[in-house]
């Protein structure tokens, strides 16, 4: 018997190493795919769009937030791994009666971090898990701070206009590469009418490509609104998804100084 706690700190009992795997989080997803479980997974949601080849040849089980849970069962998963942010408590409950359900829950880097450490452990890749680790943190190690004290607001949805404030994954990031949270006295995801907005000392502001697809569109009207803001749209995987993606980041902050400065 393999005992293991997860991010929330339940305590989980396999009797092995798990062969049935489902991830619910698209970032998990990749990770663990990058770390060699080809075989183990069998189930993942139809946003778990990275790496492609994972995304064609492995069953789909719905989206984090509505999941098919007939589908989930047929797939006979023995561990099934989720986010306390991106999954639905409800859904969680109920998988947590039939299966194993590890859980990850994810404020900063290190959090990141330790997820894939864990989840290395549990899965019997500890050696693959700690190598891509070691990875990102060198890459991270090389980010030039081209930004630093530039202050942002960073955009995640549209009509009303919501943020990535303090205590997120987004604002661990935005920190890390040098910007100053403008939201930095709010918390979580906090709604802005245009007129809060207009009160808020800003260098820019980053329209997220999700949840909410920003458009050039979308940077037009907010010009009108915020004429002194720089306005631009980034990859929201870049900032939000807590696993390998961090590898890119150090390249993505590079091309993000060259468009700015165009």
């Amino acid at each position: 018997m393999f005992e293991f706690t997860d991010q929330l700190g339940t305590i989980l009992k396999l009797k092995e190493k798990p062969k049935r795997i489902i991830s619910i989080v698209p970032s998990q997803s990749e990770f663990l795919w990058d770390i060699g479980l080809y075989s183990e997974l069998v189930g993942i949601t139809k946003f778990c769009i990275h790496p492609n080849k994972m995304f064609k040849s492995v069953d789909r089980v719905g989206g984090t937030k509505k999941l098919n849970i007939e589908k989930i069962r047929a797939l006979k998963p023995d561990l099934i791994i989720g986010n306390k942010e991106e999954n639905e408590k409800s859904d969680i409950d109920l998988l947590k009666k039939e299966f194993n359900v590890w859980m990850s829950d994810i404020y900063t880097i290190e959090d990141s971090f330790n997820m894939m450490k864990m989840l290395g452990a549990i899965c019997d890749k500890e050696i693959a898990a700690n190598n891509l680790v070691e990875e990102i943190e060198k890459s991270l190690g090389e980010i030039e701070y081209y930004f630093a004290g530039q202050k942002v607001a960073y955009f995640i949805w549209n009509k009303p206009y919501m943020f990535a404030a303090k205590n997120t994954f987004i604002d661990s990031v935005l920190n890390f590469v040098g910007f100053n949270n403008a939201l930095f006295n709010l918390e979580r995801y906090p709604e802005l009418t245009d007129e809060q907005l207009k009160l808020v000392k800003l260098d820019f502001c980053f329209l997220s490509s999700e949840p909410f697809p920003f458009k050039e569109k979308h940077v037009a009207e907010l010009q009108k609104k915020l004429p002194t803001a720089k306005i631009i749209i980034v990859d929201g995987e870049l900032f939000s998804w807590y696993g390998t993606r961090l590898l890119h980041l150090n390249a993505y902050i590079k091309d993000l100084k060259k468009r700015i400065n165009a």
